[in-house]
């Protein structure tokens, strides 16, 4: 698979000029909800990794319910206790977040260090949180050739800062708990985010039961927007030692989290939400390779290589028209993610979420009439 090009020419938004040696940055702002945003088109959306069909309606009657309370400033300590529970740590290694993009603000605020490193592609959100606290950023980039893995010799020794996703957005890579593992060392901080591991079938390679376990701080970032369809709730946590906890706590204002999004986090941590959690991922998994057999099928000029072995609710595909293909999918209807404002992407790379079956038919349908 050829190596991609560099990003766009798009500076990235701000009053900051890029990182010395970077004429040109890929947009860190652009999101798949941009993608969607078209009142005159009524688009299947394929670049928004939210599960369809969500929230379930028993998490609306628990959220509906909650708003009886919002007369009151609102209470954590229950959903803390609930998250806590559920990973089986402390109640002080657990802070509640409006969504998993403030976490990162207050990483990059609270515990960023003088040589903090991203390894790319990954969601772009740590990086601009870290640049708009004013810290330089140093990129690892991973390639397609070596399947986007990592290995722990990719990040420089004296990076005393580390961001890394776990399954990556957006390439769909799970690495192995064992090579994250290496990245920890006294001095260092690790954070991985983890927003989609619940979409991993037994959250395997997870290092959240590793928190307080290994040299240095380990941070884990999770979301409950994907799996729950929470994305206009904003809720998320972070798993930290507890000084870490109250370090980042300090930086994040009083009642950042809603009495709606507590309830939502306290029911979706429940023995009954987590098996459902757990059957959801097992559709994704079937669902994903569902999609790639679809696209791998189609003929030569008009198919979408996957980066394989994926493990999260997305393919990562490329195409040497990518750019075209996704104007074309959006005239017959279809919303899917540009690849090209993730640093280490350039124009020949898509993003898909994965679907039912019925809605990866009708994608391939139009592919083939490209």
């Amino acid at each position: 698979m050829p190596r991609p090009t560099d990003g766009p020419d798009r500076p990235v938004p701000g009053d900051r000029p890029p990182p010395q040696g970077r004429a040109h940055e890929p947009d860190l702002r652009h999101h798949g909800d941009a993608e969607t945003r078209d009142e005159g088109a009524a688009l299947t959306d394929l670049a928004v990794n939210v599960r369809a069909g969500t929230p379930p309606e028993w998490l609306r009657a628990r959220i509906a319910a909650s708003l009886d309370g919002l007369a009151a400033y609102p209470d954590g300590r229950a959903a803390r206790r609930a998250v806590a529970a559920r990973h089986g740590l402390p109640i002080e290694c657990v802070l509640l977040t409006a969504g998993a993009a403030e976490a990162f603000v207050l990483v990059a605020r609270g515990l960023a260090g003088r040589r903090p490193v991203v390894v790319h592609p990954q969601f772009t959100e740590p990086e601009s949180a870290l640049r708009d606290a004013g810290r330089p950023v140093a990129r690892v980039l991973l390639r397609p050739e070596d399947g986007f893995r990592l290995r722990a010799g990719d990040v420089p020794a004296d990076a005393d800062l580390v961001v890394v996703g776990n399954p990556v957005n957006p390439t769909s890579v799970l690495h192995p708990a064992g090579v994250l593992e290496e990245l920890a060392r006294p001095g260092r901080t690790l954070v991985v985010d983890e927003a989609f591991m619940d979409a991993v079938p037994g959250e395997r390679e997870s290092l959240a039961p590793l928190v307080g376990r290994l040299p240095g701080r380990l941070v884990v970032l999770r979301s409950l927007t994907k799996t729950w369809g929470l994305a206009g709730l904003r809720v998320g946590y972070v798993l930290a030692g507890p000084e870490d906890v109250r370090r980042l706590a300090r930086h994040q204002p009083l009642w950042a989290v809603s009495t709606p999004a507590l309830a939502a986090a306290e029911a979706c941590c429940a023995p009954e939400a987590l098996q459902e959690a757990e059957a959801a991922a097992k559709r994704f998994a079937d669902d994903r390779a569902y999609l790639a057999a679809r696209l791998a099928a189609l003929p030569s000029d008009r198919r979408l290589a996957p980066v394989e072995p994926a493990e999260g609710p997305f393919l990562l595909v490329w195409h040497p028209d990518a750019a075209g293909v996704r104007e074309r999918l959006r005239d017959r209807g279809f919303a899917v993610r540009r690849g090209d404002t993730f640093p280490g992407l350039g124009g020949e790379w898509l993003r898909i979420a994965v679907r039912d079956r019925a809605t990866t038919d009708r994608l391939v349908a139009a592919l083939a009439t490209l």
